[in-house]
């Protein structure tokens, strides 16, 4: 008499598991590298947040060095310059945001009705090609166009329009307009290729029942673009406070040249706590400055989704 094999619920659930285990395996081994990087770059790192709370002395190590508690914190805010390069940090950061997300979503819908691919490519291609520019050329690149002797502005346009040479690397007052331009023509094309692509996963057939209805092309892009992007802008968006706090360093050191006469308006959390790494070698309030950066953004992070949660449940990210 021939044997019956009986599957167990617990057998046969153990040979689904296995299957589904050797059916996504080829997608597990190729998420293996950016696992670790993200371990050995993001998460090994956080040991060292125990800097930021300690008296660093190399003889003994990190781990054998004096605790100071808060100390660290209360040097990075007890100076002079502590509302200065707050200040500059955030309507810096706060500006480009909303200039760049504005401008980005606007490009990506002139781009999107661009109906031949070459000319598609080629613009992105264009749009994308500053950011492939180091800071460092972007400074000299500045340098040769500002410049009080030989600058192309100082040499040839201020001439040419009647007016005097001016010292760009000696007067503030231009700098917020010099760095907003340079992020500006740098960043811009990133988001409007983030953008874009969010405008090309919208399902035509919503077009087409919007030309139906006898929706002019505004009223496309008000009822159907829009709309289908704003989960994009909020994910942007909050990615973006939660960098709010960072700077881009070559963006604000390489760029002014590192002049001192212009700190008012240069000077940012990350060039602040660099010049004082470089000048003072401490350590400590080095890691306090990027601890205090990385609270911050968490803390924005949280509040803008919860927020966001409240108005529209969908559009969380989380």
């Amino acid at each position: 008499m021939a044997e019956i094999e009986i599957h167990t619920p617990v057998r046969t659930k153990a040979v689904k598991k296995r299957g589904n285990f050797l059916k996504y395996l080829p997608l597990t081994i190729m998420i293996i590298p950016g696992m670790l990087y993200f371990i050995i770059n993001n998460y090994i790192p956080m040991f060292g947040l125990v800097i930021a709370f300690k008296k660093v002395n190399l003889t003994k190590g990190i781990w054998g060095s004096d605790w100071t508690g808060f100390s660290n914190f209360k040097y990075l805010f007890a100076t002079s310059d502590a509302f200065t390069i707050t200040k500059n940090t955030i309507l810096y950061n706060g500006g480009w945001m909303i200039l760049n997300t504005a401008a980005g979503i606007f490009l990506a819908i002139l781009l999107n009705e661009v109906r031949q691919k070459l000319m598609i490519r080629f613009y992105q291609s264009i749009l994308l090609l500053p950011m492939l520019i180091s800071f460092v050329i972007v400074a000299y690149l500045g340098y040769a166009a500002l410049n009080m002797q030989t600058g192309f502005i100082n040499h040839s346009v201020l001439p040419m329009l009647g007016m005097d040479k001016i010292m760009f690397y000696f007067e503030e007052k231009y700098w917020p307009f010099i760095l907003t331009a340079v992020q500006f023509w740098k960043m811009l094309g990133f988001s409007i290729v983030i953008y874009f692509a969010a405008i090309l996963g919208i399902d035509e057939e919503y077009y087409e029942a919007a030309r139906l209805d006898g929706a002019s092309k505004w009223q496309q892009i008000l009822k159907v673009t829009l709309p289908h992007v704003v989960p994009m802008i909020i994910m942007m968006t909050l990615i973006n406070l939660g960098r709010i706090f960072y700077s881009d360093f070559g963006l604000f050191y390489q760029v002014p040249m590192n002049s001192g006469a212009i700190y008012d308006t240069t000077n940012v959390i990350d060039t602040y706590v660099f010049r004082g790494l470089l000048g003072l070698g401490d350590m400590g309030m080095s890691a306090a400055a990027g601890f205090y950066q990385s609270i911050v953004g968490f803390v924005l992070v949280i509040t803008a989704n919860f927020v966001i949660r409240k108005v529209s449940k969908d559009n969380a990210m989380f």
